[in-house]
C-alpha cells in the first residue's frame, strides 16, 4: 500500500512537472520569437505601427510573467529548494504581479485600439483617430505606473518559505510565501486585484463585442473596400479577428483563473494542488498568445520565414563542406 501510494504521488509530481515545463518552454520560446521578429522589423523599418507596438509590448509582458512565475514554479516542482531569499522573493513576486497586470491591461488596450480604428468616422472619432498613434506610448507609461502602484503591497507580504507549517492566509507558491497575516489584508488584496482585472476584462469584452458587431454589420462594405483599395479593408478585418481571438482566449483562462481565486479567498489554508492549478491556467494565455500573433501577423510571419530561409543555405553549405 505504501509503495502504491508513493508511486501514484510520484506520477502526479512528474505529470505536473512536465506540464509546467512544456508550458514554460513553449511560452518563453514563442514570446521571444515575437520580440526578436519585432526587433528585426524596427532595425529594417525604423518604426513600428501602433498595433505592432502593442503586440510587442504584450509579448514582453507575457515573457516577464513566465520568467518570474512559471520558471521558479517549474524548478520547485522538480524538487529544487531555497531558490530565493526574502529580497529575491519580494522582487520576483512584484515583477510577476506587474507582468500579469500588464498582460490583461495591454490586451484590453489592443481591443479598444482596434475598435476605435475600425469604427465609422464620426464627429468625435474624426479627432481621436489621427491622435491614436501618439497616444500609444503615454498609455504604456500610464499602465506601468498604475499597476506598479496597485501591486506595491506585494513586496511587503512576500518572503522566502519558512520551515514548519504554512500560516493561515498565506499563499504557498512553493518557491515563496505571500503572508497576508490576517483575513482583512487577504480579502482587500484579492478584491483590489480582482476589481482591476474585472474592470479591464469588461472593457475588452465591450470593445470586442463592438468589433464583432461592426464586422457583422459591414461585411459587404469591408469586401468592397478590400477590392477597391487592394487589401486595406482585408488587413483591418484580419487584425480585428486576431484581436477578438486573443480576447476570447484571455477571457476563457481569466474565467478559470478567477473561479479558483474566488475559492481561494474563501478558505484560510489553500491546498498546493489548487494553487498549482491556478498558476497553470493563469499562465496559459501568456504561453499560447504568441502563437496566435505569429500565425495571424504577416510581418512577424514573414520575418520568421526569412530567418528560416537564411539558415537553410548555411546548413546546406556546412553539409557540402563535410562531404
Amino acid at each position: 500500500m505504501f509503495y502504491a501510494g508513493f508511486g501514484v504521488m510520484d506520477l502526479c509530481v512528474t505529470i505536473k512537472g512536465v506540464s509546467f515545463l512544456l508550458q514554460t518552454g513553449m511560452g518563453i520560446f514563442g514570446n521571444t520569437v515575437v520580440l526578436m521578429a519585432y526587433a528585426h522589423i524596427i532595425y529594417t523599418e525604423s518604426k513600428l505601427l501602433p498595433v505592432d507596438m502593442i503586440l510587442c509590448h504584450l509579448a514582453f509582458a507575457n515573457l516577464m510573467l513566465l520568467l518570474t512565475r512559471c520558471v521558479p514554479q517549474t524548478m520547485t516542482v522538480f524538487g529544487l529548494k531555497d531558490l530565493l531569499n526574502d529580497p529575491g522573493c519580494k522582487v520576483v513576486i512584484y515583477a510577476y504581479r506587474i507582468g500579469r497586470a500588464l498582460s490583461v491591461c495591454i490586451t484590453c488596450m489592443l481591443s479598444v485600439f482596434q475598435a476605435v480604428t475600425i469604427a465609422p468616422a464620426g464627429p468625435r472619432l474624426s479627432r481621436l483617430k489621427p491622435a491614436l498613434p501618439s497616444l500609444v506610448l503615454p498609455t504604456f507609461a500610464g499602465l506601468w505606473l498604475l499597476n506598479m502602484a496597485i501591486c506595491i503591497a506585494a513586496p511587503f507580504f512576500s518572503m522566502a518559505p519558512r520551515n514548519g507549517t504554512v500560516p493561515a492566509f498565506t499563499l504557498n507558491l512553493g518557491f515563496c510565501h505571500v503572508d497576508f497575516r490576517d483575513n482583512l489584508s487577504y480579502v482587500i488584496n484579492g478584491v483590489a486585484v480582482s476589481g482591476r482585472d474585472f474592470a479591464f476584462v469588461a472593457l475588452m469584452l465591450g470593445s470586442s463585442g463592438y468589433i464583432l458587431l461592426l464586422l457583422h454589420r459591414h461585411s459587404r462594405q469591408v469586401r468592397n473596400i478590400r477590392r477597391s483599395q487592394g487589401g486595406g479593408g482585408g488587413a483591418e478585418t484580419r487584425a480585428a479577428k486576431t484581436v477578438v481571438t486573443l480576447v476570447i482566449l484571455y477571457v476563457v483562462f481569466f474565467g478559470i483563473d478567477n473561479v479558483i481565486w474566488i475559492y481561494m479567498l474563501t478558505v484560510a489554508k489553500v491546498s498546493p494542488v489548487v494553487a498549482d492549478m491556478r498558476v497553470f491556467f493563469s499562465s496559459c494565455y501568456a504561453s499560447l498568445s504568441p502563437y496566435f500573433i505569429i500565425s495571424s501577423n504577416k510581418k512577424v510571419k514573414a520575418k520568421i520565414a526569412c530567418a528560416a530561409e537564411q539558415d537553410q543555405p548555411s546548413a546546406n553549405t556546412r553539409e557540402s563542406n563535410d562531404k
